[in-house]
């Protein structure tokens, strides 16, 4: 897969976010507000786990302190892994490698999700067949170029419970057929080997431990089991209705390789403005709860930056767009973008496969600020 040759976009949106630094003297990583971020959410995270597993032996206590720990669980995922696993949080290799392993700590593998989702989410948002985050398979259809089921005209109301267990799927099933088969999607890498391996393995290990073995030592095991599936719904469900509604909306395009050539039309840098769309920028608490992810515009751009930044570097993207006739979009509230990712999900649902060119030019010709 390759895209068009590099324009004046790529590099005048860098030299304009190289300004901001310079001017500002502000660091791209190895944030003072990052850090305080990171000391607050562990705490959160601490807390609840201790007081859900330690403390409470009532159901009207335990039920709020594990939607807690369940939002405390994204939170980490949002903030801490997922600047480190882009290098983003420190300039410092081996901090970055350490705070990615958050990931293991929340039953994910955080070697997979370096080449599911560093290595090819960023590098082909949205082209079907390539990017496996719009790939639920026969589950629901996220793009005009997958085939359509009859049942897929009722997943703009059923998808919405089944987002509930991406954590479940990650933590039992997705993590270990991914490794085994050696491919995600339809894309091969290397098995994991060595510290990779036993990384791998201790954090499935551990995590297992931390959600099930330690509780039962406590509690009943059908209550733990229980709980178990509360807290990973609440983080399956809160992370789903934050990734989605970057790429999987009305104004985002799916673009697919030109016949022939196997090329995307558009260079690497203008593919990812169009296939992504910012949402809530000014709610100043979803940006510090979703780790700055509703600026998927600017993140997708600067991956190595420190999302502590992204609200000032919206506007130099925004405008370097308008000047350049790049489209960009963002949805002004997290509500109006959750309503967006509502309407796709019913005309993906509702659309014919002759119909796959008509609506992927309805969500690529739209042009809004």
């Amino acid at each position: 897969m390759k895209f068009g040759p590099c324009d004046d976009f790529h590099l005048e949106v860098r030299r304009r976010a190289d300004h901001y630094f310079s001017d500002t003297g502000r660091r791209p990583r190895g944030c003072p507000a990052m850090y305080a971020k990171t000391v607050v959410v562990l705490a959160w995270f601490f807390a609840s786990y201790c007081l859900l597993v330690f403390a409470v032996a009532t159901w009207w206590l335990a039920i709020p302190l594990a939607v807690s720990l369940g939002l405390s669980m994204a939170a980490i995922g949002f903030n801490i892994q997922h600047d480190a696993a882009h290098n983003a949080y420190s300039d410092r290799g081996w901090v970055n490698r350490l705070l990615a392993m958050s990931l293991d700590l929340l039953g994910g593998s955080s070697f997979a999700w370096a080449r599911k989702h560093n290595s090819i989410h960023h590098s082909f948002a949205n082209i079907t067949g390539h990017d496996d985050d719009i790939d639920m398979g026969w589950l629901g259809r996220l793009s005009p170029h997958q085939r359509r089921f009859a049942f897929h005209r009722l997943q703009h109301f059923y998808i919405w419970f089944l987002y509930g267990f991406v954590a479940i799927k990650w933590h039992v099933f997705d993590d270990f057929r991914d490794l085994i088969k050696g491919r995600i999607g339809g894309h091969t890498f290397a098995r994991p080997r060595g510290w990779n391996l036993a990384t791998f393995v201790g954090g499935k290990m551990l995590f297992f431990s931390l959600a099930l073995l330690l509780p039962s030592l406590f509690h009943p095991v059908w209550a733990v089991l229980v709980f178990y599936v509360l807290v990973s719904y609440v983080q399956g469900m809160t992370l789903s209705l934050v990734f989605q509604l970057a790429h999987c909306v009305e104004d985002a395009s799916f673009p697919m390789p030109l016949e022939g050539t196997g090329r995307i039309e558009a260079s690497w840098a203008v593919h990812q403005v169009e296939t992504t769309v910012d949402f809530g920028r000014g709610n100043r608490a979803l940006s510090w709860f979703a780790g700055g992810l509703n600026f998927q515009i600017e993140h997708h751009l600067f991956p190595n930056v420190c999302h502590v930044h992204y609200p000032a570097l919206a506007p130099l993207v925004e405008r370097t767009c308008d000047e350049l006739g790049i489209r960009y979009f963002a949805h002004k509230t997290y509500w109006a973008a959750l309503a967006s990712h509502y309407r796709w999900l019913r005309q993906m649902g509702t659309a014919l496969d002759s119909g796959n060119e008509t609506a992927t030019q309805s969500a690529t010709t739209q042009s809004h600020s």
